[in-house]
């Protein structure tokens, strides 16, 4: 359920279009049909300039510090993300909250009363509509009624051919690339880069996170076909960071950053809500990509825009209300639950390492499900050190799953674990033991499984 009644009406209006989020099909990705939906609606993806961000990892935090910084300097931002967790908004409105409801509902109204006029034979190639296509052309459409400065724009899949791809940027960005969607994007680094490069648009400025040599050539290559100039962050960015808790209240984590760079008058200094190093990495990032299109944006904002910058989902740290008695002494801090949507070898890596900075080698929990096409084999083994008790699970009712390969690569890693196929069982168990030891609890794996977690959380927040 939404907070928004029209964004209710809207998502079962668009159940009846092919989802590829919960349902991945091949050969369904193409962009003369964005391209004639947009003309139909007298092109809303002009209606702002925009930032476009794709990669394998950190798109969406990239995204989200680029409209907070926008919003800190007093621009009417439009962020688009996915997916969302709880509430469709999510993935549609500014750097820290939806819009107003009349903006979903006259957007929502437009959608529909035009879409649903269609005749099949009307479109490209004849080729039926996909969700994502009329999510991504509802944004455009939220934003124009929004009246938005700026809209900064996430790819869903790929770049090449993903829907939002229609627009002409101010700015391109790039976060690191890795081997996933491999069925769809190609099997080596230098296909899948290939596909992320589709976003470099003709002399539009392009800024990219540090990336593996094959990615690195890649994009090297098709900027220069492409008369765009190239700013990689690593070259022109040195990043400090560590962890904390803010005010030493074991309630809130935060990630203290500098960023230093010739690009600035002075080094930002950012207490950062998004933890880990790659969210340091990300950060400068967002700053660089903002300064490019706005130089003379003074750093105070760029500041203030990072510091605010949120997203649910990404090492997201939810402390827990203590309703027993610990096993463990009274004085330690409180348990905590960490909610991370990483589902590929270097997002759990890094999550892991985000996860031991900040809690140390000590004793936690773990909740774990993925999706089916997911590495398992090379993933399990990952969490050999620091876990007393592995739980894991389906990802919830709507994801595909294979519970059995998935207890087979732990089994192959050598590890303990209890397997629920319950997975409302699963989390309440988790929960219940993780708040009862007095320990942490890391649920990763799917964004799919942190809902469902969500959804059960608030019986045990503080």
């Amino acid at each position: 359920m939404s907070q928004y009644a029209c964004l209710d009406d809207l998502q079962v209006w668009l159940d009846d279009y092919l989802n590829f989020e919960r349902n991945p099909k091949k050969n369904i990705f193409w962009l003369d049909t964005m391209q004639y939906l947009c003309s139909l609606f007298d092109e809303p993806q002009k209606s702002a300039p925009a930032f476009h961000i794709a990669g394998s990892k950190g798109k969406g935090s990239v995204s989200a510090m680029i409209a907070s910084i926008l919003d800190a300097a007093g621009y009417k931002s439009g962020l688009y993300t996915s997916p969302h967790i709880l509430d469709f908004v999510e993935r549609i409105g500014s750097a820290h909250g939806p819009f107003a409801e009349d903006v979903y509902k006259k957007a929502a109204d437009e959608l529909r009363k035009k879409i649903s006029g269609l005749s099949a034979d009307s479109l490209p190639g004849g080729r039926a509509i996909t969700w994502f296509e009329l999510v991504t052309l509802y944004a455009f459409l939220c934003f124009r009624e929004a009246k938005s400065d700026y809209m900064v724009l996430e790819t869903g899949l790929g770049g090449r051919l993903d829907a939002t791809n229609v627009v002409l940027p101010k700015v391109t960005c790039i976060t690191p690339i890795e081997l996933e969607h491999r069925e769809f994007l190609g099997n080596t680094i230098e296909e899948i880069a290939g596909e992320k490069a589709g976003i470099i648009k003709e002399g539009v400025p392009l800024v990219v996170s540090r990336q593996k040599a094959e990615a690195r050539s890649v994009f090297e290559t098709v900027a220069k076909k492409k008369n765009a100039e190239i700013c990689f962050i690593d070259e022109v960015t040195q990043i400090q960071s560590c962890f904390s808790f803010e005010n030493d209240s074991k309630k809130s984590a935060i990630m203290k950053t500098v960023i230093s760079s010739t690009l600035f008058r002075r080094p930002i200094h950012a207490d950062l809500r998004l933890l880990g190093a790659f969210q340091a990495e990300n950060a400068a990032l967002a700053a660089v990509a903002v300064k490019t299109a706005i130089p003379d944006l003074d750093e105070t904002f760029i500041e203030k825009g990072l510091e605010k910058a949120l997203l649910p989902g990404r090492f997201e740290v939810i402390s827990l209300k203590k309703t027993q008695k610990c096993e463990k002494n009274e004085s330690q801090k409180r348990p905590f639950v960490i909610l991370d949507g990483a589902h590929t070898v270097n997002s759990v890596t890094f999550t892991l390492e985000t996860f031991r900075s900040l809690f140390g080698e000590s004793d936690a929990h773990l909740l774990f499900a993925c999706a089916a096409d997911k590495d398992m084999k090379d993933i399990a083994p990952l969490f050999s050190k620091g876990f007393s008790r592995i739980t894991l699970t389906k990802p919830g009712a709507v994801k595909e799953s294979n519970l059995t390969a998935l207890t087979e690569a732990f089994d192959e890693a050598g590890l303990k674990y209890i397997c629920r196929e319950d997975f409302v069982a699963a989390i309440h168990e988790a929960l219940d033991n993780a708040e009862k030891a007095g320990i942490p609890l890391l649920v990763t794996g799917s964004f799919y499984l942190l809902a469902e977690v969500k959804k059960i959380l608030q019986e045990y927040q503080a």
